[in-house]
C-alpha cells in the first residue's frame, strides 16, 4: 500500500532526479507562468539554429566531439589493430575519436583503463569509456541513453548498441 508519506517522497526524488540530470547535461530550467488574460492561442517560434547555446560543463566539449568523430565511423569493419580511416578495433575507435577531439589516450583498452577519472556506472555521460572484462579486454563509448558506439569483434562493424548488451561491464572513465 502506497502512503501519502511515501508518494509524496517519490514524487519529490523523481523531481529532484530528473533536475539533477537535466542541469548535469547543461539544460536550464525555466519556470513558465500561466496566464488566463489572453484570448489569442500561444505561438510556437523556433530560434535559428546559430543562436542555440549549449552551455557545457567543463571539458564536455571534448567528449561531444569524440562521441560526433566515433558515430561516423558507423558502418566501418573491425579489423584488429586498427585505427581507422579504413578499420577499427575497440581501442582504435576510442583512440581515434579522442585525438580528433584534440585528447591523446593510450593505444590499447587496457591501457585507456587507466586514464582519466574512475566514474560510477550511474554517472555515466556521453564521451566516458566503458570497459569490459577482467582484465580489460574491450572498451565502448558512451552516447547517452544507455548506449554506446563501439567496434567488438571480427565481422561486425563499428556499430550502437545497448551498454547492457555487452557482458562483463568492468568500469567507466572519463577522459575529457
Amino acid at each position: 500500500m502506497t502512503t501519502s508519506r511515501t508518494s509524496t517522497f517519490s514524487r519529490r526524488s523523481f523531481r529532484a532526479a530528473s533536475l539533477a540530470l537535466l542541469t548535469g547535461a547543461g539544460i536550464a530550467l525555466t519556470p513558465l507562468t500561466a496566464s488566463t488574460a489572453s484570448a489569442a492561442p500561444a505561438v510556437l517560434t523556433t530560434a535559428p539554429i546559430s543562436s542555440v547555446s549549449w552551455n557545457a560543463p567543463s571539458g564536455s566539449w571534448n567528449a561531444h566531439v569524440a562521441v560526433r568523430a566515433a558515430l561516423a565511423q558507423q558502418g566501418k569493419p573491425y579489423v584488429y589493430g586498427g585505427t581507422g580511416p579504413g578499420g577499427y578495433d575497440c581501442s582504435g575507435l576510442t583512440y581515434s575519436a579522442y585525438q580528433a577531439a584534440g585528447v591523446q589516450l593510450p593505444r590499447t583498452s587496457r591501457a585507456q583503463s587507466t586514464a582519466g577519472v574512475d566514474i560510477p556506472w550511474y554517472a555515466m555521460q556521453p564521451g566516458d569509456l566503458i570497459f569490459f572484462y577482467d582484465p580489460v579486454g574491450h572498451v565502448g563509448m558512451a552516447i547517452g541513453n544507455g548506449m554506446m558506439v563501439h567496434s567488438s569483434t571480427y565481422g561486425q562493424p563499428v556499430s550502437v548498441v545497448r551498454v547492457d548488451s555487452v557482458p562483463g561491464y568492468h568500469s567507466t572513465r572519463r577522459v575529457a
